[in-house]
């Protein structure tokens, strides 16, 4: 691993209405476009002033030493001071340690954030650049015209049709019936090509995206892009939160839930919550983050029973657990000590992922690893990457993903069902849906 360069970063307050994902120039490598987005706020960004690029068991260490080293040298002027201004790194990690796609932290050189009405802009230099001309806010004049139009999309299938699905599903189950496992997440993915052989551009995939999913975190780091309604973890001011999402239904026409619960068959709060199948697989996902993050917290709070949180396509089983910490670990630190979660990956969890490698067929790259950012104090976001795509090296290709957890109870023709469900987000997103 090379030494961290030494960079030079200012954060400028400005007034910054409307979409922040329009400011992406449509001529940006799509691998350099970074965002972090829910509800309209976050951060949205392009350029590479350093990035990292880590592998195997260690790379969630390597990537934090670079980026100690990093912020350690750096020259900062931060005008507003917030969560998220200043130096700031966004990361994708592997799911697996063996993995050959690597992890990625890179700063981008450009950063636009809104957070409560507070708006800024953060410029980052190598040392000896000079800052770019202009002031910041010129950034901010920028429209891009073809941010609305999804490029030519073909789909094909990934390392496993859609048709063999239910037999490797089945293969889990048997694993499970047996007492080798308790629950193993598994997934699957498809293929999108460019129809003409160009680059396939992200602003309009994150526009659609946080458009349609905006109460998930619509993200991009490194090529990867997708909407995850999972907090892995959240640091901020001395607090951190997880949300844990396992158990799934299919949402029927875009109905909303109506205000309180019914008796009635079709509610699905009625189904989630008393169905066997998904409050076990919940269970397992809620105690392995409660594990990890009980050795870094005081006054844990795990809730007794999860809620239905409602999505456009699917509703889930939640739960949302808070803590105080106590350990001094980084926003990553945590993200590092809560991968995997059973929601992702199963229980107990080396075997779990020793069945995934035997059963999946494919190498999960980033998909289902944390994806997010830090800034200089170490807090941030980390959410699970999931309802997403990886852009292929030549980025005129994406394989998109999609799982889910089985247990003894699963089904295997409802698990294909549940996938399909899950792609909707991304086959929106990329305009695949509507075809």
């Amino acid at each position: 691993m090379s030494p961290a360069p030494r960079l030079r970063a200012r954060t400028l307050a400005v007034d910054v209405t409307g979409d922040l994902l329009t400011r992406i120039p449509d001529e940006v490598d799509p691998r350099e476009v970074v965002a972090w987005l829910r509800e309209g706020d976050g951060l949205v960004g392009w350029g590479c002033a350093a990035e990292v690029r880590t592998h195997g068991e260690d790379r969630f260490a390597a990537a934090e030493r670079w980026w100690d080293e990093l912020r350690g040298t750096a020259q900062v002027e931060d005008e507003v001071r917030l969560p998220g201004t200043g130096l700031v790194a966004f990361g994708s990690f592997a799911f697996s340690p063996g993995s050959a796609d690597p992890s990625v932290l890179t700063v981008p050189r450009v950063l636009i954030g809104r957070r409560d009405g507070l708006a800024w802009v953060t410029q980052v230099v190598v040392e000896g650049e000079p800052w770019p001309p202009g002031h910041p806010v010129e950034l901010l004049g920028r429209s891009n015209p073809h941010i609305s139009t999804p490029d030519p999309l073909v789909e094909s299938e990934g390392a496993v049709p859609a048709s063999g699905w239910p037999a490797v599903i089945s293969r889990g189950i048997d694993r499970i019936v047996a007492g080798e496992v308790d629950k193993v997440v598994l997934a699957r993915d498809v293929v999108v090509r460019h129809d003409l052989g160009h680059v396939v551009r992200l602003a309009p995939v994150l526009e659609r995206l946080e458009c349609r999913y905006a109460a998930t975190w619509t993200f991009a780091v490194a090529g990867l892009v997708g909407a995850t309604p999972e907090m892995l973890v959240r640091l901020q001011g001395g607090r951190a939160r997880s949300r844990v999402l396992a158990g799934t239904m299919r949402r029927a026409n875009g109905i909303p839930l109506p205000a309180e619960p019914t008796t009635g068959p079709s509610d699905p709060r009625l189904h989630l919550v008393s169905s066997a199948k998904d409050l076990d697989e919940h269970a397992y996902a809620v105690r392995s983050v409660s594990e990890a993050l009980a050795p870094h917290c005081t006054d844990l709070h795990v809730p007794e029973a999860p809620y239905v949180l409602e999505l456009p396509d699917v509703y889930h089983l939640a739960s949302d657990l808070t803590g105080t910490m106590v350990s001094g670990a980084t926003s990553l630190r945590l993200a590092a000590a809560l991968h995997p979660t059973a929601a992702v990956c199963g229980t107990p969890t080396d075997v779990a992922a020793r069945v995934i490698g035997e059963l999946e067929g494919m190498d999960r790259g980033r998909y289902a690893g944390p994806v997010g950012w830090m800034d200089g104090s170490g807090d941030g976001d980390w959410g699970i990457a999931l309802r997403c795509g990886e852009l292929a090296p030549d980025r005129r290709s994406m394989r998109l993903f999609a799982g889910g957890g089985i247990v003894a109870a699963s089904d295997p023709e409802a698990e294909l069902a549940e996938t399909e469900v899950k792609l909707t987000a991304m086959r929106h997103a990329l305009g695949l849906a509507t075809r």
